[in-house]
């Protein structure tokens, strides 16, 4: 491996990875020599991904903590249980989102609210908590996953469109603040991407075709598209990189 993008002995944290687009970057991190720790809220879940996982990689290399994002404690705790377990963070991927799909004017504040924690204010509680450790050391890289939805807006997802775009925001106010102590905070706003979550999208021929045309790349992304770039952004390739969000939405965003 070219040792720009080597992640050996580095230790990485993926928020949300037990399946879907956060376990993807988890696998991708590890393969590229980080070890990983898988997190969730559903431990049964975390454990049989820890498991799928850990059997393709060197015993050690992948690890979990299962705790809740969204509150400040949880977010110190499972931040401390990575630095005394597995080894001092080097790389946090901000990745656990939900979706909450509802016309604003039939929407409840409850909904909106949980998806603005999950989406938005966890970034914060473990991108600060990890921060707390990374700058004394004077090093770290903090990833976080944005979406296209941080530019652009469609009907009945209005939590999400503005967590996006706050998480966009997050990124640039925390490479404002901690940059100068040798920290990269970087996002990637992934397109449309197929997996088990949006399976049911895939599947509605009228969306499906919307896609197809909205996208000039003519297709759906994959995890696999997003590997490379959060891959990058997690290496010493990126070292003059900071509070950039990088589109991976087959040129979505670029064209009416």
């Amino acid at each position: 491996m070219n040792p720009l993008f080597d992640l050996a002995g580095r230790t990485a944290l993926v928020t949300g990875s037990s399946r879907g687009i956060g376990n993807a970057l988890a696998r991708a991190l590890a393969e590229a020599g980080a070890t990983v720790v898988l997190n969730g809220v559903n431990a049964e879940r975390l454990d049989a991904a820890e498991a799928s996982m850990a059997a393709d990689f060197a015993a050690g290399r992948i690890r979990s903590c299962a705790f809740d994002v969204t509150r400040d404690a949880d977010a110190g705790r499972g931040v401390a249980w990575v630095e005394e377990n597995v080894g001092p963070l080097d790389i946090l991927v901000n990745n656990a989102g939900i979706q909450h799909r509802v016309p604003m004017l039939d929407l409840d504040v409850e909904d909106w609210e949980r998806v603005i924690s999950t989406d938005l204010t966890s970034a914060f509680l473990v991108g600060r908590a990890a921060a707390r450790a990374m700058v004394p050391r004077g090093r770290g890289k903090i990833i976080n996953i944005c979406s296209v939805q941080a530019d652009l807006a469609r009907p009945t997802i209005a939590p999400y469109v503005a967590a996006k775009g706050g998480l966009r925001n997050l990124t640039r106010a925390m490479t404002a603040e901690w940059a100068s102590s040798g920290l990269q905070i970087n996002a990637i706003a992934p397109g449309y991407i197929h997996t088990e979550m949006t399976q049911n999208l895939v599947d509605d021929e009228q969306f499906n075709s919307w896609i197809l045309g909205r996208t000039p790349a003519r297709r759906w992304g994959t995890p696999q598209d997003l590997a490379g770039p959060v891959v990058w952004l997690a290496s010493d390739g990126s070292g003059f990189v900071n509070g950039q969000t990088i589109f991976i939405d087959g040129g979505m965003t670029v064209v009416v």
